[in-house]
């Protein structure tokens, strides 16, 4: 058999293929050893979105294309923070599984658990955080602002500066289409 320029270049896809499933199984891997190694578990739903459950009930799912990464400060093999830099999670929190001091920390704000359901969505320079049952507090990464506390059906926008956070009620449709967004 002749080694001509078309048997190289189908030889070079072929190999180029092989190289970039292997990579992609290789991050599928990784993400889910990342996601164990701090005792959770995590799943993949149809619509791409991220789902991890952890083993005292803390469930975090992801929107498709989320960026955030799991924080275990303690190094007890339980996540203490999710590091949230673009996109939306929704946080689920049973008060049996709300350990002191879990949080989402967005490059705006911090949002602290109360026991509670809540979604949190970083868009560009600014954060939201929408509240769906128990309560959450929140406040500025940068300054001296005051933090502010969420009940069900509120949400506060955090953008850079130091104004005061303002606690509003949110619209449905507003409530709706984030929630949408996290198969809720």
């Amino acid at each position: 058999m002749a080694w001509d320029r078309t048997s190289h270049r189908s030889f070079c896809h072929s190999t180029m293929r092989l190289f970039l499933l292997a990579f992609l199984v290789h991050l599928s891997l990784h993400e889910n050893a990342a996601a164990q190694g701090i005792g959770c578990v995590m799943q993949t739903a149809a619509s791409q979105r991220q789902i991890l459950r952890c083993r005292d009930g803390l469930t975090i799912e992801a929107e498709a294309g989320a960026g955030f990464n799991l924080v275990d400060q303690n190094r007890d093999g339980q996540p203490d923070a999710v590091n949230l830099q673009s996109r939306a999670i929704f946080i689920d929190a049973p008060a049996r599984s709300a350990r002191q001091g879990f949080q989402i920390l967005t490059p705006q704000a911090i949002a602290a658990v109360r026991g509670t359901q809540w979604a949190v969505d970083v868009s560009g320079s600014w954060t939201s955080v929408f509240v769906v049952t128990g309560r959450v507090s929140v406040r500025r990464v940068q300054g001296n602002t005051r933090s502010v506390s969420l009940g069900p059906g509120e949400g506060v926008d955090v953008e850079p500066g130091t104004s005061p956070l303002i606690v509003r009620r949110w619209p449905e449709a507003r409530a709706a289409a984030l929630l949408a967004r996290l198969g809720r």
